[in-house]
C-alpha cells in the first residue's frame, strides 16, 4: 500500500509540475514574448522563411488577441502605446483570424498610395535607392516546399533566382529593403486608401509578393488593420533555418541568429 500512495504521490506531483511549467509559460507568452515562426516570402529579405523570432508583446500594450485564441477579458486596448510607421509588427487579420507580419506603412489619417511600384504617403513620393540585386536559389523554401518568384524568370532548379532590391526611406527616417519582381504588376499601382482613425496601413517588404493592405478584405487581402488586431513588434531573428525542420542543422543561417531587422544595426 505504501509503494501504491508514493506512487500516486509521485505521479501527482509530475501533473503540478507540468501544470505550471504550462501557465508559467502561457503567463510568459502572453504579457512578454510570442514566438512566430515566418512561412512565407512576403518580408523578403528582411524575413526569410524558416526565420523564428519572439514577437514583442508590450511594445504596443495589450489587447484580448494577447491571448490565444483571443482569449483576454479585455476591451480596447490597455497600456496601450502608439506604433510606429515602419514597425515590423504581427498582427491577426480581421477577418481569417490568421497571425501575418508585416510593415506598418500608414498611420491612422494618412493618404496611401502606390504609383508605377512607388509609394506615396500624402501624396509625396518616398525616398529610393538602388541597391543592386536580391539573391537566392531557385529550390523549394520552408516546409511548404514553394518555389521563389523571381525577377529573371524563368529559372532553373538551383538557379540563381534574382530579384531588384531598393532601399526605401520613410517620412519618419526609418530605411528598410524592398524587393521588385515586376513592373506595373496588379498591386504596382493602386487608388488612394486614406487610414481610418484607430486602424494601420500595412505592407510586406516584397512588394510583387504580398496580400496585404493594399488589397480589400473582401477579396482575401488584409485591409485596414485595427489597432485592437496589433499583437506585438518584430525586432530581431533569433534563429534561422533554411530547410523543411529546424533539426536539419546543415540548413541553419548562422548569420542570421540574432540579427537585427533595422538597418545599420
Amino acid at each position: 500500500m505504501a509503494a501504491a500512495a508514493e506512487k500516486n504521490d509521485g505521479i501527482w506531483e509530475t501533473v503540478k509540475t507540468v501544470a505550471w511549467a504550462l501557465l508559467i509559460a502561457g503567463v510568459f507568452r502572453t504579457l512578454f514574448f510570442q514566438p512566430f515562426w515566418i512561412p512565407s516570402g512576403s518580408m523578403k529579405e528582411t524575413l526569410l522563411i524558416g526565420d523564428f523570432l519572439f514577437v514583442n508583446k508590450w511594445a504596443y500594450g495589450y489587447s484580448r488577441y494577447s491571448c490565444p485564441f483571443a482569449l483576454c477579458p479585455i476591451t480596447g486596448r490597455i497600456f496601450a502605446s502608439d506604433p510606429e510607421r515602419g514597425d515590423v509588427a504581427v498582427f491577426r487579420h480581421p477577418v481569417s483570424g490568421d497571425d501575418l507580419i508585416k510593415r506598418l506603412i500608414g498611420l491612422p489619417g494618412d493618404r496611401i498610395q502606390v504609383r508605377e511600384g512607388v509609394l506615396y504617403i500624402n501624396d509625396e513620393a518616398v525616398e529610393l535607392q538602388d541597391d543592386g540585386d536580391f539573391v537566392e536559389t531557385y529550390d523549394r523554401q520552408g516546409s511548404a516546399g514553394q518555389y521563389p518568384r523571381c525577377e529573371n524568370a524563368p529559372v532553373g532548379q538551383g538557379g540563381a533566382c534574382l530579384k531588384g532590391r531598393q532601399i526605401e526611406t520613410l517620412p519618419n527616417g526609418v530605411s528598410h529593403t524592398i524587393l521588385n519582381i515586376e513592373d506595373n504588376g496588379f498591386a504596382d499601382n493602386t487608388p488612394i486608401f486614406t487610414v481610418p482613425e484607430g486602424h494601420f496601413f500595412f505592407m510586406g517588404d516584397n512588394r510583387d509578393n504580398s496580400v496585404d493592405s493594399r488589397f480589400a478584405q473582401a477579396s482575401g487581402g488584409v485591409g485596414f488593420v485595427p489597432f485592437e488586431n496589433l499583437i506585438g513588434r518584430a525586432d530581431r531573428v533569433m534563429f534561422s533555418s533554411a530547410g523543411t525542420s529546424m533539426l536539419a542543422f546543415w540548413t541553419w543561417r548562422s548569420d542570421r541568429f540574432f540579427h537585427s531587422l533595422h538597418l545599420g544595426d
